[in-house]
């Protein structure tokens, strides 16, 4: 699709639904702010797809869209339905040999919406616009998850590095198969196909754009607001309250 306001080169390469979460820090059970919790990401469900997709996003929040920040992350999972996602994100307990039993929090949701990847004059962007919560509370604020927003998304080479103490393990990144590694040509990111985000281990690069992708870009994100028993989060992903806190969801707030 073009947007008629300006020559920007526009194609949809994939739409869906998006879920923003965090999970506190181990025995963290009532975080207060971004300094409890130990991981935040965020779950791509495409429309018509069999891969469900769990990405972590580091600096625990989204980049700046309008500073053009850079935050680097990576697919920690890659699942054939959210359901299966859920209970990854379940808590749980684990023994450790000096502290004993050790509890890891449930995750909560903090955010959910639509997204699309489109490719911006051969450069991906994904964009996304909420649903839930109506309002931002003070966790979308911190973990700045704004109402819509956009980032450029660039894949990287495994092939090519990384710089001591950053990214990946070599033995926790991606093994493309030789089609797919042969789309970086010898470039250190690549910046077309969305499907060398369906391997666990593929480090990526978001850069923020813009907060108007709907205006910029000419795509419809098709947000409808919701209700409790409608939220996505919920139905699809199955994050009852009964295992997840789901506060910041519809009221932003922390627990």
């Amino acid at each position: 699709m073009a947007d008629p306001q300006n020559d920007r080169d526009t194609e949809l390469v994939e739409e869906g639904d998006i879920f923003f979460f965090y999970r506190p820090r181990v025995e963290e059970e009532d975080p207060k702010g971004r300094g409890d919790i130990q991981r935040f990401g965020m779950v791509l469900r495409p429309h018509g797809g069999e891969k469900v997709r769990l990405m972590i996003v580091g600096r625990k929040r989204l980049p700046e869209a309008e500073e053009h920040e850079r935050h680097w992350g990576f697919v920690d999972e890659i699942a054939d339905s959210a359901k299966d996602i859920e209970e990854d994100l379940r808590g749980g307990t684990y023994e450790t040999k000096t502290r004993g039993q050790r509890t890891v929090p449930a995750a909560r949701p903090a955010g959910e919406g639509v997204y699309a990847i489109t490719l911006e004059d051969g450069q991906m962007h994904l964009s996304y616009e909420l649903e839930l919560p109506e309002r931002r509370g003070d966790v979308q604020k911190e973990l700045r998850i704004l109402p819509q927003a956009s980032y450029v998304l660039s894949v990287k080479n495994p092939e090519k590095g990384s710089p001591v103490y950053a990214g990946l393990r070599e033995q926790d990144q991606p093994d493309y198969p030789d089609t797919l590694q042969e789309e970086f040509r010898g470039r250190r990111f690549d910046r077309e196909d969305v499907e060398l985000l369906d391997y666990e281990g593929a480090e990526f690069l978001l850069v923020g754009a813009r907060t108007d992708p709907e205006k910029a870009y000419g795509v419809d994100l098709e947000a409808e607001h919701e209700e409790y028993k409608d939220a996505d989060a919920i139905r699809r992903l199955h994050m009852v309250k009964s295992r997840h806190p789901v506060k910041p969801l519809f009221e932003g707030r922390w627990d």
